[in-house]
């Protein structure tokens, strides 16, 4: 404890200094050591949490979808005159303003999300964090406390794609991570303004900063070696444009698809294929097929996604499959239109990574067949319906009616590659979460949401052996200090369906759906 007469004295104040030193230390320190085990359980947690910002995406992606097709100027360049074509850029902004800042809906979506409580102190954090480490970061800003980097055009490339998903979602960790941790922290007595939740945003800044220093060596080398893989990749055509479309998937979650794409789609190294294709020019005005790092995307965008998008609903528990449906058949009708995926990969990625994994795969093989089988065809802003229309009547366009079997054939690939995944590796996707279909069915014998929270806290042995407080669907999930202090008797007295105790101090109860109800309660009785 700081003494009342802190600002007299030399001692005092040299004290005074020791003591905030040493605050700021553990602080930072704790956040550091704390070990954070990346198991599955964890990456389902992420998973859940980018659900809120991934659910505002499908919609901007329709927007855009349309508006390109009202609009073929805001693809293609020319003047924009007439009611439906101005219509048409109205909703190409309109989208647009969520799908060019996705990252920033990560960085709230799992800020608040991973917070305990899903507290939006979490998400402030997160958001603290994200301007702090894309500030530091800035291209702008590296340059000129390292002059040489300005000098190297794929570590500048590095910078100018900082501001990513991958970013986002480290920020969001970040700001509910220093949450959990720090929500309770008491700082000295002249310090307690600070104490609480009023300090979590500042270590979630000293955490960033300390983050953003390791990023700034470690991102440019990153990058460049991923730029290095691109170059070693041309010249191998089709199995080529296939790994690199493998890749150019499984980079997604991280952002660093970005250094790939900068190799074959722009002018960085003296390819350009989206560059090139869009000028007009043929195979004939470059050294390679152009449009081959494009095309491949097309059947899997429009048709595969949709393929995919069916299995999951397929595989989703029966009472589970509305929710199913409503998250990925949007996000298929949003890849189809304008080749907006990002609704629906981020929507399983964390869930089922392994998934991801064949999903990327699947983009690789498709890409290798579709060149091989000679449809090209290209795109401005990704391979959707709106795309290939308009791509479909440029020089280097060919074939383009192969995107019908092609199409079908990746429909029914991922339909069924996902259905075979899903059902045998028993994967967590939307709609198939752990609960057991007989909790959904439990009706509990006390309408007095309060009392069973009452009995249930005393079987848990109080408010002060409780860790952590969470729920899902149809259990009430606990983290408790003391396992020995748990009372599964005094707990099902409650007339709730039963007891798990799936760690050693995490306590399951299952309650059924009315479980928010009494989770509010019991939230309520451990303030």
């Amino acid at each position: 404890m700081v003494p009342e007469n802190i600002f007299h004295g030399k001692k005092t104040k040299t004290k005074m200094k020791v003591c905030v030193s040493k605050q700021i230390f553990m602080i930072t320190t704790k956040f550091f050591i704390m070990e954070r085990r990346i198991s599955m359980k964890y990456l389902q947690k992420l998973g859940k949490a980018l659900m809120l910002p991934v659910a505002c995406l499908p919609i901007c992606g329709i927007l855009m979808g349309f508006g390109y097709l009202f609009c073929p100027a805001s693809m293609q360049g020319g003047d924009i005159v007439g009611f439906v074509p101005k219509l048409g850029l109205f909703l190409v902004k309109a989208g647009g303003a969520l799908i060019d800042n996705m990252a920033i809906l990560f960085v709230i979506g799992v800020g608040v999300g991973m917070s305990e409580d899903n507290d939006g102190t979490g998400g402030l954090a997160a958001l603290a964090s994200w301007l702090m480490i894309t500030t530091l970061l800035s291209t702008g800003f590296v340059t000129t406390l390292f002059p040489s980097i300005a000098e190297n055009p794929d570590k500048v490339l590095a910078f100018d794609k900082i501001a990513n998903p991958f970013i986002g979602i480290l920020s969001g960790v970040i700001g509910s991570s220093c949450y959990n941790r720090f929500k309770r922290t008491k700082l000295p007595n002249w310090l307690s303004f600070f104490s609480g939740k009023r300090c979590v945003a500042i270590v979630a800044g000293v955490v960033s900063i300390l983050a953003s220093v390791v990023l700034l060596f470690i991102w440019p080398v990153v990058f460049g070696v991923l730029i290095a893989v691109g170059n070693g990749i041309i010249g191998m055509d089709a199995i080529g444009a296939g790994i690199y479309a493998f890749l150019n998937r499984l980079l997604i979650p991280t952002g660093l698809h970005h250094a790939l794409n900068n190799v074959f789609w722009f002018d960085t190294i003296g390819l350009g294929d989206l560059s090139h294709f869009w000028a007009g020019e043929t195979s004939a005005d470059v050294s390679w097929s152009l449009g081959m790092y494009m095309s491949g995307f097309f059947p899997c965008m429009m048709f595969g996604i949709p393929g995919a998008a069916l299995a999951m609903v397929h595989c989703a528990k029966p009472e589970k499959r509305d929710v199913a449906v409503g998250l990925v058949a949007s996000a298929a009708i949003c890849a189809f239109i304008c080749g907006v995926t990002e609704p629906f990969e981020f929507g399983f990625m964390f869930l089922a990574p392994a998934l991801y994994v064949v999903y990327a795969l699947l983009y690789g093989i498709f890409t290798t067949i579709t060149v091989m089988l000679g449809f090209r065809a290209g795109f401005s802003f990704s391979a959707g319906g709106t795309d290939l229309l308009f791509s479909a009547t440029l020089p280097a366009a060919a074939k383009t009616w192969l995107i019908l079997p092609l199409g079908i054939a990746a429909f029914a690939v991922f339909y069924l590659v996902f259905r075979f995944a899903i059902t045998a590796w028993n994967l967590k996707t939307p709609g198939r979460e752990d609960d057991e279909e007989d909790e959904l069915k439990v009706v509990l014998a006390n309408d007095n949401f309060t009392q069973i929270a009452e009995i249930i806290l005393e079987g848990v042995g109080g408010k002060e052996n409780l860790a952590s407080i969470d729920n899902c669907i149809t259990r009430l999930r606990l983290e408790v200090v003391d396992n020995t202090k748990v009372d599964e008797k005094k707990i099902k007295s409650a007339g709730v369906a039963g007891v798990i105790r799936p760690g050693k101090t995490s306590v399951q109860v299952v309650i059924g759906t009315q479980v928010q109800f009494v989770a509010d309660e019991f939230k309520k009785l451990c303030k």
